[in-house]
């Protein structure tokens, strides 16, 4: 019965959020219009991009969880897809972790969570090292664009700065787990906690840079997506363009609090659009990107994902 209900949960759940964007009609109307036009090759290229992006997530995951349990490529694979249909139902989608760690056994699955979390820092990492260079870059655009505005300058230099305290922070928790589980050992409430996340301390540089390096290569995978469905729908940004706009939606896609469910495609294409409207001014072009995105990236990975906890035997006989 949990799989058809999922199911049956996510399709409300996006059919609810298309029905609280403005111009989704006019968005779906030029999705569907590349698809019967000249563009379908492009939009092919990008679902296979989606595949490369979850394969080389799974790929992370594998890597991390190995520490506690061996999973093959396609088991890792599974576990992305189901966390990917529970973070449609969590805050800030921390179901995430709760879907992929249901391929875990029993014993393992609270230290799983912590490992979880390596992946999830290396990705953040990323995102705030590219959100600062996009940052930089939209700064001198836009300076130079409305010198007079002075707010506007505030606010960037301000979001510039906390990027680069926490960018720093993080950087230096990523590559000292053992300091986070020091930490924690300190806090008296906490000591008990502290026996599940201990594993962190096995991991060495060797494989904290390989997570690192899977996670630019999948930063990346979403810049060229975005790229290619700019062009699609005649956005008409450069290279950089794109990538100085998207660094910062994907920096403020992880760092504001969302009810995915509710608000991540309103978050979306809002960030979107604010940022865009400095290079282009096809901001139907924008929705349809943004909501061709979201069903490529996030919908279709978490309806497969749906139709895999049919299979799945969420507690274990004993």
């Amino acid at each position: 019965m949990i799989g058809p209900l999922v199911f049956c949960l996510l399709a409300f759940s996006i059919y609810k959020q298309l029905n609280r964007q403005p111009n989704w009609e006019q968005s779906l109307h030029q999705i569907k219009e590349a698809f019967a036009g000249m563009q379908i090759g492009k939009l092919v290229v990008v679902i296979l991009l989606m595949l490369i992006n979850w394969g080389i997530e799974a790929r992370k995951w594998q890597l991390v969880i190995r520490k506690l349990q061996p999973l093959s490529l396609w088991q890792s694979t599974k576990a992305i897809f189901t966390g990917t249909t529970l973070a449609f139902f969590t805050p800030n989608r921390m179901g995430e972790y709760f879907g992929r760690i249901l391929y875990i056994e029993e014993g393992n699955r609270i230290k799983a969570i912590s490992l979880t979390i390596v992946c999830s820092m290396a990705q953040l990492l990323v995102t705030m090292i590219a959100g600062l260079v996009g940052l930089i870059y939209l700064r001198h655009t836009i300076l130079t664009t409305q010198p007079a505005d002075e707010s506007m300058a505030f606010w960037i230099n301000t979001v510039l700065w906390v990027t680069v305290f926490g960018a720093v922070v993080l950087t230096l928790l990523y590559f000292r787990l053992a300091w986070l589980v020091k930490g924690l050992e300190m806090i008296p409430k906490l000591g008990k906690m502290v026996k599940y996340i201990r594993v962190l301390d096995s991991f060495n540089a060797t494989i904290l840079w390989k997570i690192l390096s899977l996670s630019i290569i999948r930063y990346a995978v979403f810049v060229a997506q975005y790229y290619l469905l700019f062009e699609v729908f005649n956005v008409g940004l450069t290279l950089t363009e794109t990538f100085a706009s998207m660094a910062v939606v994907f920096l403020v896609l992880a760092i504001v609090p969302s009810i995915a469910m509710i608000t991540e495609l309103g978050v979306r294409w809002k960030a979107s659009i604010e940022l865009v409207q400095f290079f282009s001014t096809n901001m139907i072009g924008v929705l349809a990107t943004s909501l061709s995105i979201w069903v490529i990236n996030l919908v279709i990975p978490a309806l497969i994902g749906s139709l895999l906890i049919l299979s799945i035997r969420i507690f274990r006989n004993r």
